[in-house]
């Protein structure tokens, strides 16, 4: 079973929803729709766009749902001097992936989303190292990460974490991966 984790660095905490949080459910809202509204952060995946703060709510109710309901971990990137959610980490489930792909194996699969004004600045090449090793440490033997092929930026941090390219997975996107040893 995966425990959602908490991480920090010198400017960034990275967290799941937190009893605290519910104090900024609408500030967290509106930073998750700033952040799933943008063109520049959905340009390889417009399909996760939201429209509305409405959906943003409904969003985040329902991954809080699902967190419990062990089908998928959504963590968020907070800019500690901020105090402003600047990117989500979500952890889907291996049930969860087989539900929307058919695939040889089902590993744990990891997606990650920044604000526009957050791309560009190293900020997941290096937050996601640590935060792979903190999830493979809890005994999960594999992460998955579908990117599209055009996506060179997310393509190399999957690199810099030490996914390597495993397959193609359908028609405009890779199968990455990495796993324990």
């Amino acid at each position: 079973m995966f425990k959602p984790f908490t991480f920090e660095n010198e400017n960034y905490l990275i967290h799941p929803f937190r009893p605290e949080d519910l104090n900024r459910f609408v500030e967290i809202t509106k930073d998750v729709f700033c952040i799933l509204s943008d063109d520049h952060t959905l340009k390889f995946v417009p399909n996760k766009r939201l429209s509305t703060l409405e959906e943003a709510e409904l969003f985040l109710k329902t991954m809080l749902i699902n967190a419990h309901a062990e089908r998928n971990y959504l963590h968020f990137i907070t800019d500690k001097k901020l105090c402003k959610v600047v990117g989500i980490i979500d952890l889907i489930s291996p049930e969860v992936a087989q539900e929307h792909y058919q695939i040889d194996h089902y590993p744990f699969f990891i997606e990650f989303y920044l604000s526009s004004f957050a791309s560009g600045c190293y900020l997941m090449t290096s937050l996601l190292p640590p935060i792979i090793d903190e999830i493979l440490a809890q005994g999960i033997p594999s992460i998955g990460a579908v990117v599209n092929r055009n996506n060179i930026a997310a393509k190399r941090v999957l690199e810099k974490a030490q996914f390597t390219y495993k397959e193609p997975f359908d028609l405009v996107q890779d199968f990455y991966e990495i796993a324990v040893g």
